[in-house]
Protein backbone atom coordinates (compact mmCIF):
# COMPACT_ATOMS: atom_id res chain seq x y z
CA UNK A 1 0.00 0.00 0.00
CA UNK A 2 1.91 3.24 -1.34
CA UNK A 3 1.90 5.91 1.49
CA UNK A 4 2.81 9.56 1.03
CA UNK A 5 6.23 10.69 2.75
CA UNK A 6 3.68 12.73 5.29
CA UNK A 7 2.12 9.74 5.89
CA UNK A 8 4.93 7.86 6.93
CA UNK A 9 6.13 10.68 8.68
CA UNK A 10 3.58 10.63 10.80
CA UNK A 11 2.69 7.12 11.22
CA UNK A 12 6.40 6.37 11.98
CA UNK A 13 6.16 9.37 14.88
CA UNK A 14 2.67 7.15 15.89
CA UNK A 15 4.88 4.17 16.31
CA UNK A 16 8.15 5.47 18.25
CA UNK A 17 5.56 7.70 20.21
CA UNK A 18 3.86 4.60 21.34
CA UNK A 19 6.81 2.38 22.23
CA UNK A 20 8.44 5.22 24.21
CA UNK A 21 5.65 6.06 26.66
CA UNK A 22 2.25 3.91 25.51
CA UNK A 23 0.50 7.28 25.14
CA UNK A 24 -1.68 7.52 21.81
CA UNK A 25 -1.05 10.34 19.30
CA UNK A 26 -2.44 13.34 19.00
CA UNK A 27 -2.50 15.95 15.82
CA UNK A 28 -1.08 18.37 18.54
CA UNK A 29 1.81 16.11 19.81
CA UNK A 30 2.44 15.20 15.85
CA UNK A 31 3.02 19.03 15.03
CA UNK A 32 5.33 18.76 18.17
CA UNK A 33 7.36 15.91 16.71
CA UNK A 34 7.54 16.67 12.93
CA UNK A 35 7.23 20.20 13.02
CA UNK A 36 5.61 19.89 10.05
CA UNK A 37 4.36 23.28 7.95
CA UNK A 38 1.00 22.14 7.97
CA UNK A 39 -2.01 23.16 10.68
CA UNK A 40 -3.67 20.76 12.87
CA UNK A 41 -7.12 20.17 10.90
CA UNK A 42 -4.57 19.09 7.83
CA UNK A 43 -2.70 16.55 10.77
CA UNK A 44 -5.59 15.45 12.05
CA UNK A 45 -6.87 14.84 8.74
CA UNK A 46 -3.75 12.78 7.81
CA UNK A 47 -4.32 10.70 11.17
CA UNK A 48 -8.04 9.98 10.11
CA UNK A 49 -7.06 8.53 6.80
CA UNK A 50 -4.11 6.22 8.40
CA UNK A 51 -7.36 5.07 10.55
CA UNK A 52 -8.93 4.00 7.32
CA UNK A 53 -6.32 2.22 5.49
CA UNK A 54 -5.65 0.51 8.48
CA UNK A 55 -2.32 1.92 10.07
CA UNK A 56 -4.25 3.10 13.75
CA UNK A 57 -7.14 2.92 15.64
CA UNK A 58 -9.11 4.35 18.03
CA UNK A 59 -9.45 3.62 21.79
CA UNK A 60 -12.27 6.21 21.93
CA UNK A 61 -14.13 8.40 20.10
CA UNK A 62 -12.95 11.57 21.51
CA UNK A 63 -9.41 9.76 22.23
CA UNK A 64 -5.90 9.88 20.66
CA UNK A 65 -4.65 7.08 17.97
CA UNK A 66 -2.90 3.86 18.30
CA UNK A 67 -0.55 1.42 15.60
CA UNK A 68 -2.37 -1.43 14.87
CA UNK A 69 -0.23 -4.65 13.84
CA UNK A 70 -0.55 -3.43 10.31
CA UNK A 71 0.64 0.17 11.59
CA UNK A 72 3.74 -1.64 13.10
CA UNK A 73 4.54 -4.35 10.14
CA UNK A 74 4.68 -1.42 8.25
CA UNK A 75 7.51 0.70 10.58
CA UNK A 76 9.51 -2.68 11.28
CA UNK A 77 9.62 -3.02 7.15
CA UNK A 78 10.66 0.34 6.30
CA UNK A 79 13.40 0.58 9.33
CA UNK A 80 14.84 -2.75 8.65
CA UNK A 81 15.92 -1.32 5.11
CA UNK A 82 18.04 1.11 6.50
CA UNK A 83 19.57 0.21 10.05
CA UNK A 84 22.85 1.80 10.44
CA UNK A 85 25.63 1.44 13.56
CA UNK A 86 27.96 2.59 15.13
CA UNK A 87 31.58 1.15 16.25
CA UNK A 88 31.12 2.65 19.84
CA UNK A 89 28.87 -0.69 20.84
CA UNK A 90 31.41 -3.20 19.65
CA UNK A 91 33.12 -3.59 22.39
CA UNK A 92 31.78 -5.84 24.67
CA UNK A 93 31.06 -8.49 21.42
CA UNK A 94 34.36 -8.34 20.33
CA UNK A 95 35.36 -9.72 23.88
CA UNK A 96 33.45 -12.34 23.36
CA UNK A 97 34.76 -12.88 19.76
CA UNK A 98 38.10 -12.90 20.37
CA UNK A 99 37.60 -15.74 23.17
CA UNK A 100 36.66 -18.21 20.93
CA UNK A 101 38.00 -21.06 22.97
CA UNK A 102 35.34 -20.89 25.08
CA UNK A 103 32.60 -24.03 25.16
CA UNK A 104 29.89 -23.16 22.94
CA UNK A 105 27.04 -23.33 25.69
CA UNK A 106 29.39 -20.41 27.29
CA UNK A 107 29.47 -18.25 24.18
CA UNK A 108 25.48 -18.70 23.45
CA UNK A 109 24.79 -17.56 26.85
CA UNK A 110 27.39 -14.40 26.34
CA UNK A 111 25.11 -13.79 22.93
CA UNK A 112 21.82 -13.75 24.61
CA UNK A 113 22.88 -12.10 27.95
CA UNK A 114 24.98 -9.13 25.65
CA UNK A 115 21.24 -8.72 23.98
CA UNK A 116 19.20 -9.21 26.67
CA UNK A 117 21.47 -6.07 28.81
CA UNK A 118 21.61 -3.98 25.54
CA UNK A 119 18.12 -4.10 24.61
CA UNK A 120 16.17 -4.87 28.16
CA UNK A 121 13.88 -7.48 26.67
CA UNK A 122 14.10 -11.08 26.90
CA UNK A 123 16.66 -12.81 24.36
CA UNK A 124 16.42 -16.38 23.31
CA UNK A 125 19.74 -17.57 20.90
CA UNK A 126 18.85 -21.22 19.32
CA UNK A 127 21.87 -23.62 17.80
CA UNK A 128 20.31 -24.76 14.72
CA UNK A 129 23.10 -24.82 12.38
CA UNK A 130 25.70 -27.36 14.48
CA UNK A 131 26.37 -29.49 11.01
CA UNK A 132 27.37 -25.92 9.64
CA UNK A 133 30.08 -25.72 12.28
CA UNK A 134 33.59 -26.07 11.08
CA UNK A 135 36.53 -28.57 13.10
CA UNK A 136 39.72 -27.56 14.00
CA UNK A 137 40.42 -29.86 16.84
CA UNK A 138 39.22 -32.95 19.00
CA UNK A 139 40.44 -33.78 22.11
CA UNK A 140 39.51 -36.98 24.13
CA UNK A 141 40.07 -37.45 27.62
CA UNK A 142 39.73 -40.87 29.82
CA UNK A 143 37.69 -40.03 33.14
CA UNK A 144 36.61 -42.37 35.92
CA UNK A 145 34.15 -45.43 35.48
CA UNK A 146 34.38 -45.69 31.73
CA UNK A 147 33.89 -42.21 30.83
CA UNK A 148 35.56 -39.41 28.51
CA UNK A 149 35.17 -36.28 27.64
CA UNK A 150 35.00 -35.57 24.31
CA UNK A 151 36.29 -31.59 23.23
CA UNK A 152 35.64 -30.38 19.90
CA UNK A 153 37.53 -27.29 19.00
CA UNK A 154 35.21 -25.64 16.35
CA UNK A 155 35.39 -21.73 14.67
CA UNK A 156 32.23 -20.93 16.96
CA UNK A 157 33.86 -22.40 20.35
CA UNK A 158 33.92 -26.08 21.96
CA UNK A 159 31.41 -28.41 22.02
CA UNK A 160 32.14 -30.78 25.11
CA UNK A 161 30.11 -33.83 26.05
CA UNK A 162 30.89 -36.67 28.26
CA UNK A 163 30.53 -40.02 26.80
CA UNK A 164 30.59 -44.15 27.56
CA UNK A 165 33.87 -44.54 26.02
CA UNK A 166 36.16 -48.24 27.66
CA UNK A 167 39.82 -46.74 26.05
CA UNK A 168 42.88 -46.51 27.09
CA UNK A 169 45.04 -42.67 27.57
CA UNK A 170 47.04 -44.24 24.57
CA UNK A 171 43.70 -44.99 22.44
CA UNK A 172 41.97 -41.71 23.17
CA UNK A 173 44.90 -39.78 22.35
CA UNK A 174 45.54 -41.68 18.82
CA UNK A 175 41.77 -41.35 18.21
CA UNK A 176 42.47 -37.34 18.90
CA UNK A 177 45.02 -37.06 16.57
CA UNK A 178 43.10 -39.32 14.04
CA UNK A 179 39.97 -36.99 13.86
CA UNK A 180 41.91 -34.39 13.85
CA UNK A 181 44.17 -35.31 11.05
CA UNK A 182 41.57 -36.11 8.59
CA UNK A 183 38.78 -33.60 9.36
CA UNK A 184 40.27 -30.31 10.80
CA UNK A 185 38.69 -27.80 8.61
CA UNK A 186 35.74 -29.81 7.25
CA UNK A 187 32.31 -29.29 9.12
CA UNK A 188 30.34 -31.26 11.33
CA UNK A 189 27.86 -32.14 8.69
CA UNK A 190 30.96 -33.47 6.85
CA UNK A 191 32.31 -35.48 9.43
CA UNK A 192 28.94 -37.65 10.32
CA UNK A 193 28.27 -38.09 6.34
CA UNK A 194 31.89 -39.75 5.86
CA UNK A 195 33.77 -40.51 8.87
CA UNK A 196 32.33 -44.56 8.38
CA UNK A 197 33.37 -44.52 4.94
CA UNK A 198 36.72 -43.09 5.79
CA UNK A 199 36.83 -45.68 8.49
CA UNK A 200 36.58 -48.97 6.14
CA UNK A 201 39.11 -48.31 4.17
CA UNK A 202 41.65 -47.31 6.69
CA UNK A 203 40.65 -50.11 9.22
CA UNK A 204 43.98 -50.67 9.58
CA UNK A 205 45.28 -48.09 11.14
CA UNK A 206 42.09 -47.02 13.41
CA UNK A 207 41.84 -50.68 14.81
CA UNK A 208 43.43 -50.08 18.12
CA UNK A 209 40.96 -47.50 18.86
CA UNK A 210 38.08 -48.58 16.57
CA UNK A 211 35.78 -48.68 19.67
CA UNK A 212 36.34 -44.91 20.51
CA UNK A 213 35.81 -43.40 17.29
CA UNK A 214 32.84 -45.69 16.95
CA UNK A 215 31.68 -44.19 20.66
CA UNK A 216 32.65 -40.51 19.37
CA UNK A 217 30.47 -40.92 16.09
CA UNK A 218 27.29 -42.34 17.92
CA UNK A 219 27.67 -39.44 20.29
CA UNK A 220 28.16 -36.64 17.82
CA UNK A 221 25.31 -37.79 15.64
CA UNK A 222 22.82 -37.74 19.09
CA UNK A 223 24.21 -34.42 19.50
CA UNK A 224 23.59 -32.91 15.92
CA UNK A 225 20.18 -33.77 15.89
CA UNK A 226 19.77 -31.48 18.83
CA UNK A 227 19.36 -27.41 18.99
CA UNK A 228 20.52 -25.65 22.08
CA UNK A 229 18.83 -23.01 23.36
CA UNK A 230 19.58 -20.64 25.52
CA UNK A 231 16.89 -17.81 27.28
CA UNK A 232 17.69 -14.72 28.97
CA UNK A 233 14.46 -13.83 30.71
CA UNK A 234 15.55 -11.81 32.99
CA UNK A 235 14.54 -8.77 31.36
CA UNK A 236 10.51 -9.47 31.70
CA UNK A 237 10.34 -7.33 34.61
CA UNK A 238 11.80 -4.47 33.04
CA UNK A 239 9.91 -5.21 29.76
CA UNK A 240 6.68 -5.72 32.22
CA UNK A 241 7.46 -1.89 33.80
CA UNK A 242 7.91 -0.51 30.54
CA UNK A 243 4.87 -1.86 28.59
CA UNK A 244 2.24 -1.38 31.75
CA UNK A 245 0.07 -4.25 30.17
CA UNK A 246 0.40 -7.48 31.87
CA UNK A 247 -1.55 -8.84 29.03
CA UNK A 248 1.65 -8.63 27.02
CA UNK A 249 3.94 -9.28 29.38
CA UNK A 250 2.19 -12.83 30.31
CA UNK A 251 2.07 -13.45 26.60
CA UNK A 252 5.95 -13.23 26.33
CA UNK A 253 6.49 -15.51 29.50
CA UNK A 254 4.00 -18.54 28.02
CA UNK A 255 6.20 -18.28 25.10
CA UNK A 256 9.54 -17.97 26.97
CA UNK A 257 7.87 -21.01 29.13
CA UNK A 258 7.39 -23.49 25.55
CA UNK A 259 10.51 -24.87 24.41
CA UNK A 260 8.91 -26.09 20.92
CA UNK A 261 7.37 -22.86 20.41
CA UNK A 262 11.00 -20.72 20.86
CA UNK A 263 12.27 -23.29 18.36
CA UNK A 264 9.87 -23.05 16.14
CA UNK A 265 9.62 -19.12 15.81
CA UNK A 266 13.64 -19.20 15.33
CA UNK A 267 13.86 -22.61 12.98
CA UNK A 268 13.83 -20.65 9.72
CA UNK A 269 15.50 -20.00 6.48
CA UNK A 270 16.01 -16.57 7.14
CA UNK A 271 18.86 -14.97 5.61
CA UNK A 272 19.28 -11.70 7.43
CA UNK A 273 16.97 -9.25 10.02
CA UNK A 274 13.24 -9.92 9.99
CA UNK A 275 10.48 -9.29 12.84
CA UNK A 276 7.19 -10.93 13.24
CA UNK A 277 4.74 -8.51 14.88
CA UNK A 278 1.94 -9.42 17.10
CA UNK A 279 -1.79 -9.58 15.82
CA UNK A 280 -4.18 -7.31 17.47
CA UNK A 281 -5.73 -9.58 20.41
CA UNK A 282 -3.88 -12.24 19.35
CA UNK A 283 -2.48 -15.19 21.69
CA UNK A 284 1.44 -14.37 20.34
CA UNK A 285 3.85 -12.43 21.47
CA UNK A 286 6.28 -9.81 19.07
CA UNK A 287 9.90 -11.29 17.78
CA UNK A 288 13.10 -9.16 16.49
CA UNK A 289 15.42 -12.00 14.88
CA UNK A 290 18.24 -12.57 13.02
CA UNK A 291 20.64 -15.52 12.15
CA UNK A 292 24.24 -15.68 12.83
CA UNK A 293 26.05 -16.43 9.86
CA UNK A 294 30.04 -17.77 10.91
CA UNK A 295 32.07 -18.60 6.71
CA UNK A 296 29.06 -18.07 4.78
CA UNK A 297 27.20 -21.04 7.17
CA UNK A 298 24.50 -20.37 9.39
CA UNK A 299 25.13 -21.79 13.14
CA UNK A 300 22.25 -19.77 15.18
CA UNK A 301 19.65 -17.98 15.70
CA UNK A 302 18.71 -14.58 18.01
CA UNK A 303 15.49 -13.81 18.67
CA UNK A 304 14.46 -10.87 21.65
CA UNK A 305 10.62 -11.22 22.35
CA UNK A 306 8.26 -8.33 23.59
CA UNK A 307 5.37 -7.37 23.53
CA UNK A 308 3.53 -5.37 20.55
CA UNK A 309 5.16 -2.16 21.05
CA UNK A 310 8.59 -3.19 21.58
CA UNK A 311 11.19 -1.38 20.86
CA UNK A 312 11.68 -2.45 16.96
CA UNK A 313 14.56 -0.05 16.17
CA UNK A 314 16.72 -0.27 19.54
CA UNK A 315 16.55 -4.12 18.93
CA UNK A 316 17.66 -4.72 15.29
CA UNK A 317 20.41 -2.20 15.58
CA UNK A 318 21.53 -4.18 18.59
CA UNK A 319 21.26 -7.20 16.46
CA UNK A 320 22.75 -6.08 13.47
CA UNK A 321 25.69 -4.89 15.96
CA UNK A 322 26.25 -8.44 17.09
CA UNK A 323 25.70 -10.72 14.26
CA UNK A 324 27.91 -8.53 11.92
CA UNK A 325 30.94 -8.81 14.37
CA UNK A 326 30.18 -12.62 14.73
CA UNK A 327 29.89 -13.37 11.43
CA UNK A 328 33.42 -11.77 10.83
CA UNK A 329 36.40 -14.55 10.42
CA UNK A 330 39.24 -13.99 12.58
CA UNK A 331 42.10 -11.34 11.57
CA UNK A 332 39.45 -9.37 9.96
Amino acid sequence: MELSERKIKILNIAVEEFIKDSAPITSNSVKDRTLLDVSTATLRNELNALEAMGFLKQLHTSGGRIPTAQGYRFYVENILKTIKVTNGELEEVRKLIENRTQSLNDIVAGIAKIISNATNYPTVVLVNGMENLVLQEFKIIPLLENKCMVLIGTNYGYITNTMDIVATPENCQDASNYLTKYFKGETMGFLMENISQLGKGMSGEIKAFQNVVDSVVVGLSKMNKQKLLNVQAGKVADMAEHDKNLEETKKVLKTLNDQESLIEVLDDDASSISAVVAEDNGDKCSVVKAPIIVGGNKVASIGVFGPQNMDYMGIATALKIVVDELGKEKGE
